[in-house]
């Protein structure tokens, strides 16, 4: 009984995010959790702790992405593992994919991998429907309760959130999950576990060691850079009148002299 939760370190909402002069997204140095992340984290936990299973926790990235997993760590996680090679540099939402399903496939014995419902710092999910594709395994997605789980019989049961309701839905593993807020309370750290994860060698797996070459970290699409957006400029005006209907019948006059009506 095997579990693997995928995490990845984002910006902080609080981070100033601005493009250089090359081009070059600058987040800061303030990185977190992906929020989405915590809950398929403590999702993980606590199946672990209801199925005495064991958990390993993933992240495809530079070092930069080490305090992700040292969370999931410190929480509960029995083993983190981080893949990156220099060839993955600049990688596409597929390149991610085959990287994720190749860890997958070497850890041997995982029956279900959870993810967060999406990577905030590019809104994005195809990610994950990418990744179930590449294990050629069932993607239930948008997960607001799993209702049974039965490692043995290999079925897994769950309740998705969809636009026209809720609807109840069950799987053979092992299968791939995206998980909502509310799923759960997200866990927080103990002091004795952060100090634990601290000390913990987090190993990396480079293409090598996933079976890949070159070609698989060539991906269909490619960041050539960024821009900022252009500085929005205007004037504020304000209307002063005796009563709100003086306003009102000021503010139509000003429209229709600047052909907005």
């Amino acid at each position: 009984m095997h579990i693997a939760v995928i995490t990845k370190s984002v910006p902080d909402t609080e981070a100033v995010v601005s493009v250089d002069a090359g081009g070059k997204l600058l987040a800061g140095d303030k990185l977190v959790v992906n929020p989405w992340d915590e809950y398929a984290i403590t999702e993980a936990i606590l199946l672990k702790e209801a199925h005495k299973a064991k958990v390993t926790i993933l992240a495809v990235g530079p070092e930069q992405h080490n305090e992700a997993l040292k969370h999931g760590l410190a929480i509960g996680c029995d083993q983190a593992i981080r893949v990156w090679d220099g060839a993955l540099e600049g990688h596409d939402s597929l390149v991610y994919a085959k990287a994720v399903a190749a860890a997958i496939q070497k850890l041997g014995d995982v029956t279900l991998v959870m993810f967060g419902r999406e990577l905030p710092d590019i809104a994005s999910d195809a990610h994950i429907f990418q990744t179930a594709r590449k294990l050629g395994w069932n993607l239930l997605g948008s997960v607001s309760k799993i209702e049974a789980l039965d490692f043995a019989a290999k079925t897994i049961r769950v309740r998705r959130l969809v636009e026209q309701g809720t609807e109840v839905l069950s799987s053979r593993l092992p299968a791939v999950i995206s998980v909502l807020k509310g799923i759960n309370e997200p866990k927080y750290p103990t002091f004795i576990g952060i100090r634990k994860a601290s000390k913990t060698e987090i190993p990396v797996w480079g293409l090598s060691a996933l079976g890949l070459d070159a070609a698989a970290a060539q991906g269909q699409a490619a960041v050539t850079g960024y821009r900022e957006l252009p500085k929005r400029e205007g004037a504020v005006e304000i209307i002063e009148g005796a009563s709100a209907q003086d306003k009102a019948a000021k503010l139509v006059e000003k429209l229709f002299a600047e052909k907005v009506l």
